[in-house]
Parts: structure tokens; C-alpha cells; sequence
């Protein structure tokens, strides 16, 4: 999905069989996160929500904020489909000189473990 231009990059929806609903999303920006969630359809519907159901513990809401430097993360994923952080920046394969975390973040060491032969 192409990045926006209010920041939104993507998102990831998980259903619980236990009747929740969690909602991931990625930002290109905290500053843009923030400006989205103060204005426009957002607040519209925050507003809506405090006035319907408040507090009276029909629905449970939380959020997490993460501010994540450029070069400062890194993230695996085997045998997957791009997912999560995957899905919101460049998937690269963990091969070669990014075959481990230490090297995906700029340092040097051998890996643990033989790498995977193709099947």
C-alpha cells in the first residue's frame, strides 16, 4: 500500500475469538500521527465515542506510541508474507550480510545456526 501524504503507511487488523479487535498502524511520523488523531474524521468520531460510551466499560480502548529511529530497528520474519513493520518498510531478505541482528544493525558477527538450503 503506498505511503500517504498525511503519513499513514499501513495498517494490520487482528481478531480475537474472545470478541476483541486490535488495530496496528504505522506512521511515517509522530507528528503526523498526532496531527491526524487532533483533527479531522478522528476527532470527529473520538468526540462521538466519549459522548456514547465513555466510561462505562462497554468497550475497552488503548494505544501504544513507538518512535522508532531511522537504522535504529530491525525485525525477521520467516517463511511469511510481508507483515507488520515488514509491510510498512523495505523487505529484505535475511541473507548474507544481513543474516543476523547484529549485522542487520550495522555491527559484525558469524551467525548462530546454518543458514537455511532452499527446498
Amino acid at each position: 500500500m503506498p505511503e500517504t501524504d498525511f503519513g499513514f503507511i499501513t495498517q494490520e487488523s487482528h481478531c480475537f475469538s474472545c470478541g476483541s479487535v486490535n488495530l496496528l498502524q504505522y506512521w511515517k511520523t509522530y507528528d503526523q500521527l498526532e496531527k491526524y488523531a487532533r483533527g479531522g474524521t478522528h476527532l470527529v468520531e473520538w468526540k462521538k465515542f466519549n459522548q456514547s460510551v465513555g466510561t462505562n466499560g462497554t468497550v475497552g480502548i488503548y494505544h501504544e506510541t513507538y518512535m522508532i529511529q531511522p537504522g535504529q530497528y530491525e525485525c525477521i520474519y520467516g517463511n511469511m508474507p510481508k507483515f507488520g513493520l515488514a509491510k510498512a518498510g523495505t523487505h529484505i531478505p535475511a541473507v548474507g550480510r544481513m543474516e543476523t541482528s547484529r549485522r542487520r544493525m550495522g555491527g559484525d558477527n558469524d551467525p548462530a545456526v546454518p543458514t537455511p538450503k532452499n527446498r
